[in-house]
């Protein structure tokens, strides 16, 4: 399929080929379900923890005597249902992450690009580059386009000039090709790509 690639002044400047085998497949809702909890699951950090009672720190004697307190007998002071006890059956530091086949990353990748291209919500420009860090300039930019949530994926490396002046801009994101992913196309409005973002893309899954 063709689409126009547009300049940052929203100006068509050309067309450009998309692969039906990477932008024209039909999404599945599950399939991308799979791969948005596969990414949320690895992103955390797992590092919640209690304490035990082994880990609460101090004498390990007898709370009170056995006998003629009035109170029910008690082994230990740090016990799980004593005040200032360790907790029992807490979070312990663990890994959240799962596993996923790279067949379903790969294929989720792609059925979210093309939920792009099926909105009509994808958009290629020429290039991302700018002659001087003016976030303003940008922000005027991108209404003229009528962008106000976008995804801004650029190649290998993204201008510094741009990067910089979107950094401020809110519900705008700037991603170099290696970190596109399917939760940061799904969560915004539109997805941009640069000439050489499609080309680098479309090489990557192949």
């Amino acid at each position: 399929m063709q689409v126009e690639i547009l300049n940052l002044d929203g100006k068509s400047v050309g067309k450009i080929e998309l692969q039906d085998s990477i932008f024209g497949i039909e999404p599945r809702a599950d399939i991308l379900h799979r791969v948005v909890t596969w990414q949320r699951a690895n992103a955390r950090a797992g590092t919640h923890a209690v304490k035990t009672v082994s880990d609460v720190a101090g004498s390990g004697r007898k709370a009170f005597k056995q006998k003629k307190t009035g109170n029910a007998r008690q082994g230990e002071r740090y016990n799980v249902h004593m005040r200032g006890g360790g907790v029992v059956h807490g979070p312990v530091v663990r890994d959240h992450g799962i596993d996923l086949p790279k067949k379903i990353r790969s294929l989720g990748l792609k059925m979210a690009l093309s939920s792009k291209v099926k909105d009509g919500t994808l958009i290629v420009i020429d290039n991302e580059k700018m002659n001087a860090i003016k976030t303003s300039t940008l922000a005027k930019q991108l209404k003229k386009m009528n962008i106000a949530s976008a995804l801004f994926v650029g190649a290998d490396k993204v201008d510094e000039n741009f990067k910089k002046s979107a950094a401020n801009i809110i519900n705008v994101d700037v991603l170099p090709t290696i970190g596109l992913n399917v939760l940061d196309i799904l969560k915004h409005e539109k997805l941009v790509l640069t000439a050489d973002a499609v080309k680098a893309v479309e090489a990557r899954l192949a």
